[in-house]
This record gives structure tokens, sequence and C-alpha cells, in this order.
């Protein structure tokens, strides 16, 4: 599993908006923070709002911001959306697996698909941006 370049800027798109948490802001300004292209921005706001995590204003003080509060959004459904579903390896077809499969997928993909879905579905944008904000300690 590898998040595409789609996800990471999408990621990025909403963790800019909960900076700004309910100012609106335009994709120009948000590229230029993120160093995204504007036109990427543009494909991926439909996407988001449809999904629910932004809404939008139109015209001369228009702008995006966050539908919802920043620790009401998942990371794991803003990358559910994007992404589709972020396992490592599908589920085989009924009665399709050998021994072999079987054991393989029971005792290493299952696995690391419980500890991503772990991950993502236990972190907020509001957990995210709270850390941004920090340096990172490091201990010698």
């Amino acid at each position: 599993m590898k998040i595409s370049t789609r996800g990471r800027y999408g990621m990025r798109f909403l963790i800019d908006l909960a900076e700004h948490n309910g100012v609106l802001t335009t994709l120009a300004d948000i590229a230029a923070r993120q160093e995204i292209s504007p036109r990427y921005l543009e494909q991926l706001s439909p996407l988001l709002k449809r999904a629910g995590f932004i809404s939008s204003i139109k015209g001369s003080s228009g702008g995006y911001r966050l539908a919802r509060p920043p620790s009401e959004i998942v990371i794991g459904d803003v990358l559910s959306v994007l992404e589709g579903d972020m396992l490592i390896a599908d589920p085989p077809p009924a009665n399709s697996e050998s021994t072999i499969q079987r054991c393989l997928r029971a005792m290493v993909y299952d696995k690391l698909n419980a500890l991503i879905a772990d991950v993502i579905n236990n972190k907020t944008l509001a957990q995210i941006t709270e850390m941004s904000g920090q340096s990172p300690m490091y201990y010698i």
C-alpha cells in the first residue's frame, strides 16, 4: 500500500484549512502555502466537498473552510474518500485460498491491515494540527 499524491495533497489541503479553522481561504492561498498546484486542488475540492469535509462560498470574498470541526474529521475517513480502501491485500474470493495463502493472510496481511486501520482511524485533523506546531524533541 502506498498513499498516492491525491491522498497526500488532500490531507495537506485539509490540514491547512484546519490550521486556519473558520477562516475562508482561497485555493491560491492554500496552494502557495502548501506548494501544491492550484489546479490539483481544484480537482480535489469537489471530492472533499461531496464527502462533507469542506464547504465553499463563491464570489470575491469567498473561499473554502472545513465543514466540520477538525476534531470530527478522522484521517481514515479522508483517506478512504481519496484513496479507496486502505488494505494491504484484497480479501480473497470465498473458498479459493490454499493453506499457504490462508496462513500468509492470517499471519501477515490481516495484522498489517489492523495496524494501519488502528493508526488512521484513531487520528483526527485536530491531533495532526496540534502536533504540526510543535518541534520534535530529539534525545541523544
